[in-house]
């Protein structure tokens, strides 16, 4: 599957006069294929949201990225100027927020919000583009009938705002839709009705999409590939079913053991008891080598000395722990890599 966007060695700070400087990724590794699904998941604060807003050049003022590069259609995303990512923003690569707030303006009609999106990008006429966007609006489940499109944001519930923005996100036909969430606000019953929608469109217009949520079951169900955070680094990926029948990573065992569910057969790797002693590391301090090591109960001395490197475990699946290898071979590459290169001052802050 040929590769759209290519994220390497994403390393991100935010930083501030009273809390210090906060890592919040570090050196993340993420690649997406046209027409595929990639989940991303983790706990609360882990930097997921962070790497979705650092390829929109989204983040905060505080925010900085520090080195990496995220390579979609043949350009650096990390180096772009303002004027260029606001011709990527929604056309090439469109994101759902997790709190539909932060993507829907307050005093604009909801139709009107999917519309301007349909003009800017497709340069619809206002007739036109009104017509489609209540063709977008029903295909996420708010029928044509309600007059849904004449209706201002606080007149919706928590679910139609998300369903809103997923239009409006959609709206100009992106090639990649990272979705932050998106179906973290919608009753339980129409859930599955928002996932196959975004799985035809997957299907049927070769839409990528980066599918970042804590739940695993959604994963399992939605992404091909799954990538497992934690406190901002990347500790496992592969194929969803091998990942999270199969997982390796002393972590990710203990997210899935954490979450049981009574769909997924009990494999080896889940009749572990791995106990959650001690709490997610503070990112202003974060521990040494692998973040992990305070809570994992296979700790090693060189685990807290450097993170390791990729190990394949075959078929596609991987991991980052002293457990399986060191990949000692990639980290040599890295170390030599971050020698001879250093930090790219080209990146933009903020």
């Amino acid at each position: 599957m040929p590769s759209l966007l290519q994220v390497d060695d994403l390393t991100v700070r935010y930083s501030s006069s009273d809390r210090g400087e906060l890592v919040a990724l570090e050196g993340v590794n993420c690649e997406i294929g046209v027409g595929e699904a990639v989940g991303l998941l983790g706990e609360s604060g882990c930097g997921k949201t962070t790497l979705g807003l650092a390829l929109l050049g989204l983040l905060p003022t505080d925010g900085n990225i520090i080195r990496g590069s995220a390579i979609f259609g043949g350009r650096n995303l990390l180096t772009l100027r303002e004027r260029e990512l606001r011709k990527v923003r929604g056309a090439g690569i469109s994101m759902v927020h997790q709190e539909p707030g932060a993507a829907l303006n307050p005093v604009l009609r909801v139709g009107e919000q999917v519309a301007e999106v349909l003009r800017a990008h497709r340069r619809l006429s206002r007739e036109r583009a009104r017509e489609e966007a209540r063709v977008l609006l029903a295909q996420v489940g708010l029928a044509r009938e309600t007059c849904i499109e004449a209706a201002y944001p606080h007149q919706l519930s928590g679910g139609q705002r998300q369903r809103v923005a997923i239009a409006r996100a959609l709206a100009a036909r992106p090639e990649v839709l990272l979705a932050d969430e998106p179906v973290s606000m919608l009753d339980v019953s129409i859930r599955l009705d928002v996932l196959n929608l975004l799985l035809r469109l997957k299907d049927e217009e070769r839409l990528a999409l980066l599918f970042i949520t804590h739940d695993i079951a959604s994963a399992r169900y939605f992404a091909e590939n799954t990538l497992v955070m934690y406190a901002g680094q990347t500790v496992e990926g592969g194929p969803s079913e091998e990942v999270i029948q199969r997982p390796k990573h002393p972590y990710t065992q203990l997210l899935i053991s954490a979450a049981p569910d009574p769909d997924r057969p009990v494999t080896g790797e889940q009749k572990k008891n791995i106990p959650a002693r001690g709490e997610i590391p503070s990112l202003i301090n974060p521990p040494s080598g692998c973040r992990f090591h305070p809570r994992c109960p296979h700790a090693m001395p060189v685990c807290s000395e450097r993170f390791p490197g990729r190990t394949d475990l075959g078929g596609g699946h991987w991991t980052h722990c002293f457990l399986y290898g060191d990949g000692d071979e990639q980290e040599k590459e890295s170390t030599a890599s971050e020698q001879t290169e250093g930090e790219d001052p080209s990146l933009r802050s903020g």
